[in-house]
C-alpha cells in the first residue's frame, strides 16, 4: 500500500503533539524553597486530535480546458488536521520537614472528595439507625389477614 497524503498530515500532527506533551508537562519541575521544602506542580493534560480528507473525482474531461484526463491520473486530495491541548494545574506536592502533602488547587474538588469519602460512613449510620428502629417496631408489628368467601 502506497503512502496516502493523509498519513503525512497525521504523522506531522502526532509528532508535534509528542514534542509538546511529555511527562514533565504532567509532573512539573521541582522548585526548592529557601527552607529546603520542595514543591512539585502536578497538572492535568487533555488533548484532542482530528484528521480528515478526501479525494475528489475528476470528470473525464477537464471543464476549464476541455481536455480529457488520463485514466492513470491521481485524484486531487484535500485534507487537514487539528489538535488542541489543555494543561490545567490540579495540585502541588509539598515535600519537606520529613513529610509529604498533596495540596489540591481547587478547594471545591477537595470538598467533593471529602463528601465522597464520608458517604460510606453516613450510609452505615443510616443503616444502623434503621435496623434499630426495625427492632423496636418488630415487637409491635401486627399482621392482619382477612378471608373473603364468595
Amino acid at each position: 500500500m502506497g503512502n496516502h497524503p493523509i498519513e503525512a498530515l497525521m504523522k506531522t500532527t502526532m509528532e508535534s503533539l509528542k514534542d509538546m506533551v511529555d511527562v514533565n508537562t504532567i509532573v512539573g519541575d521541582p522548585v526548592e524553597t529557601p527552607d529546603g521544602t520542595v514543591i512539585i506542580p502536578i497538572s492535568q493534560v487533555s488533548f484532542g486530535f482530528a484528521s480528515g480528507g478526501g479525494e475528489y473525482h475528476a470528470s473525464k474531461s477537464n471543464r476549464r480546458t476541455g481536455e480529457d484526463t488520463e485514466a492513470g491520473d491521481k485524484m486531487p486530495f484535500a485534507g487537514g488536521t487539528g489538535a488542541g491541548v489543555s494543561v490545567q494545574p490540579v495540585a502541588f506536592m509539598v515535600v519537606g520537614n520529613g513529610q509529604m502533602k498533596l495540596l489540591p488547587v481547587d478547594q471545591n474538588a477537595n470538598m467533593i472528595d471529602n463528601i465522597i469519602n464520608f458517604t460510606p460512613k453516613l450510609l452505615d449510620k443510616i443503616q444502623s439507625m434503621s435496623e434499630k428502629r426495625g427492632e423496636k417496631k418488630s415487637n409491635k408489628t401486627v399482621i392482619q389477614t382477612e378471608v373473603i368467601d364468595d
